[in-house]
């Protein structure tokens, strides 16, 4: 009999959620419920939440104290300021799939050096990476 790794599960938050009071309480209590192990919970946010920075930041580090991954997706499609990537308490980059679909079919040279540049950033912040859109047919 095979046994695989537990899987994880990633949940996208919006602007709306993630700004509510209550979202680290309520994701202890979710956690709880289910008896997931917050490792395998992967909380997907977007560069905008940075509207407020110090704020996201504080409720961010709250969220990584629970032991949830957190994600970045659609990276380079918003606010994408470098001054603030080095202090996000972060585990992944998701590249947004408007840089990734032409890539291999089209060759599409722009697309190519901005995927390669996330790639080197993310891998120089030991960041895990995650190339969205990716498909072969």
């Amino acid at each position: 009999m095979h046994s695989f790794p537990p899987l994880t599960i990633s949940v996208n938050l919006s602007i709306r959620q993630f700004y509510q009071e209550d979202l680290v309480g309520m994701v202890k209590e979710v956690l709880a419920a289910t008896q997931l192990a917050p490792k395998y919970l992967d909380l997907e946010i977007t560069e905008s939440i940075m509207m407020n920075a110090d704020y996201a930041m504080k409720k961010l580090r709250d969220l990584k104290e629970i032991g949830v991954q957190i994600s970045i997706d659609d990276f380079g499609t918003d606010y994408s300021s470098l001054s603030y990537l080095k202090h996000l308490p972060v585990d992944r980059l998701k590249i947004d799939q408007s840089f990734v679909r032409d890539i291999v079919y089209n060759r599409e040279e722009t697309d190519t050096a901005i995927v390669s540049i996330i790639i080197s950033l993310a891998n120089n912040l030991n960041l895990n990476v995650i190339a969205e859109g990716v498909n072969n047919s």
